[in-house]
């Protein structure tokens, strides 16, 4: 699935490498689960991707938050994830995320894991 249009206005403003690693998380997602809804929009402190089996926010299983500095990528309903390896951060009722400045350090087996587990839980 090509990015909606609306991304490369939103990242504009971000530093090369934020903007590649958006865009490199943003084709892992697609690309695991294919038929997913993409839900973007321009927050007052971050610009937020958020993927869905429907069209709604709420039934979103994971998102991507960027900031400046770093990139988030998180589950909505995160602390419902079975407990493994990588440790998640996050103390409120649902949301979980890690923090990311860099693709190399991404833990893409262990986040595969978990997405295909939150697409569950969300169509539930």
């Amino acid at each position: 699935m090509n990015p909606n249009p609306k991304l490369k206005k939103f990242l504009k403003p971000y530093d090369k490498g934020i903007q590649e690693l958006t865009v490199e998380l943003r084709n892992f997602v697609t690309n695991l689960v294919p038929g997913a809804n993409e839900l973007i929009w321009d927050n007052y402190n971050a610009v937020a991707l958020a993927y869905s089996k429907s069209e709604k926010l709420k039934d979103a299983f994971c998102h991507i938050a960027v900031y400046s500095k770093h990139v988030n990528f998180g589950f909505n309903r995160g602390s419902e994830l079975t407990k493994g390896p990588l440790k998640l951060e996050g103390t409120g009722k649902l949301i979980r995320h890690i923090s990311l400045k860099n693709l190399e350090s991404f833990p893409e087996e262990e986040i595969s894991k978990l997405i295909r587990q939150a697409v569950e839980i969300s169509e539930n």
